[in-house]
This record gives structure tokens, C-alpha cells and sequence, in this order.
């Protein structure tokens, strides 16, 4: 009998920030796949009867294509068994959630969708920087600074626009043509940004600056991925507002 396949968010790294839906389900699980920015406090968390996976991703080194992961769920739980897929974020956030459960409908077989926290929320919370606020930013755009082409070719006309957030994902390689894509299209070379690397953890780090010079002030503190993007006015807030380590 054909089992069933959890695709759960485990949330940017704080552990007591997976929901209860997604605690409960791991501690269920027959077979866990889980990726790279899963914390590890959370993969204590798994069952020790349980099968444990590890396909994850970095830049041009992957443990399994993502061909192999997909055809892996499948065969899992054509096996019997409740199978978690552990996403870091949540996993329809670039996450290649949707990829998987492409195939799992081919296949026929049954899932779920579990979301999590995705680290632009976390992170930002983490770092004192509201996203959206009435006096500085009346949107918030979440984009991917790693194209599947491993380009970065971003609408960057679009991406100047007054009282925005840009939030960009997996940024940190292209940080220095970022920024100056932004500057060439219009951005103020003044504009706020935030580097927040290992958000939600123990080990957060958070480096402020202008778009003109972030890249230096991140290559000057030897910033690692994981490690988000925060650009805009809101960023202005995050002296007066960081919580996170300091009470």
C-alpha cells in the first residue's frame, strides 16, 4: 500500500520555530529526507527509528540531483512508508517544493503541504527590521539572488521603487553585482541594507550598510551563507529595534 509524503517547512533555524503540525508529523516519520539549512537542532528531533536522508544543495555541489530526490519520494513511499520531506524556509518559497510534488501527482501518490517560516519573515524579525511599515514601506518583494542559469539577471527597473522592501534570497555570491545593478537603474547609493547571515540562530550575525557599500562591509566581516538580503528604508529601524541576543 502505497504510503504518504509530508513536504514540511522547517523554518529558518530556530527550532522552537517549527509549528506544531510539522513537530508532530517528524516525530511520526518513517523516512526523513532533509536538506542543507534544516538546523540541526531540529534534526535531533528525529525519531531514531526512523530512515535519515541528507540531500541537500550547496552551490555546484549537490549529494543528489534534484531528479534523483524527486524519483527517491517516490520510492519511499510507494514502499509504505510516511515519508517527511524536511525543507528549510518553507517550502514553497524557493524551495523547489513545487518540483517534487510534480512528480509525487505523476506518480499518484498522496502528500501534503506543511509551511514554514521562510527566512525572510524569521530572519528579519530576528534582526529588529519590520518588512512592510507605514512611514517607510508599503510592500516587500522576495526574489532569489541564484537563477537556476546561475545568473543574476533580475527586472532590476522594477525592483527601484519607492517605500519597497527588497528581501533576496541566497544573494551573498552576486552581493557586488547586486548592488551595483541596483545603483546603475536608479537606486540611491544611500539606501539602507542589511546583511543577516545564519538568521533565527545562535550564531546570527547582522552587518548594516548602504547599497553602495555592502559589499565591502560583508567581505570586511567575512559574511558566510546562508546569509539574506534586506534592502530598503526599513533597514534604518534595526539599531532602535534588534531584540534578538541583547535582553
Amino acid at each position: 500500500m502505497t504510503g504518504k509524503v509530508y513536504l514540511i517547512g522547517a523554518g529558518p533555524g530556530d527550532p522552537e520555530l517549527l509549528t506544531l503540525k510539522a513537530h508532530r508529523l517528524l516525530k511520526a516519520a518513517d523516512v526523513v529526507l532533509y536538506d542543507r539549512l534544516v538546523g540541526k537542532e531540529i534534526i535531533e528531533l528525529i525519531p531514531e527509528t526512523a530512515e535519515k536522508m541528507y540531500v541537500g544543495k550547496e552551490k555546484s555541489l549537490h549529494s543528489l540531483p534534484q531528479e534523483d530526490i524527486n524519483t527517491l519520494l517516490t520510492k519511499k513511499a510507494k514502499e509504505g512508508n510516511m515519508v517527511v520531506r524536511l525543507k528549510g524556509g518553507d517550502p514553497f518559497i524557493f524551495g523547489r517544493g513545487g518540483e517534487e510534488l510534480e512528480e509525487l501527482i505523476q506518480e499518484a501518490v498522496p502528500f501534503e503541504v506543511v509551511p514554514g517560516v521562510t527566512a525572510a519573515a524569521g530572519c528579519a524579525a530576528y534582526a529588529g527590521i519590520p518588512l512592510t511599515h507605514r512611514d517607510y514601506a508599503q510592500s516587500v518583494r522576495f526574489l532569489t539572488g541564484h537563477l537556476k542559469d546561475g545568473t543574476t539577471d533580475l527586472p532590476w527597473e522594477e525592483l527601484i521603487h519607492p517605500a519597497q522592501t527588497l528581501v533576496i534570497y541566497m544573494g551573498l555570491t552576486a552581493l557586488k553585482d547586486i548592488s551595483a545593478s541596483l545603483i546603475k537603474f536608479g537606486m540611491k547609493p544611500s539606501m539602507p541594507v542589511a546583511v543577516v547571515e545564519k538568521g533565527t540562530t545562535k550564531e546570527q550575525r547582522v552587518f548594516t550598510s548602504t547599497i553602495d557599500q555592502v559589499y565591502d562591509v560583508a567581505t570586511k566581516n567575512e559574511a558566510k551563507s546562508p546569509a539574506l538580503l534586506i534592502i530598503g528604508e526599513v533597514v534604518a529601524l534595526q539599531e532602535k529595534l534588534e531584540w534578538y541576543g541583547k535582553y
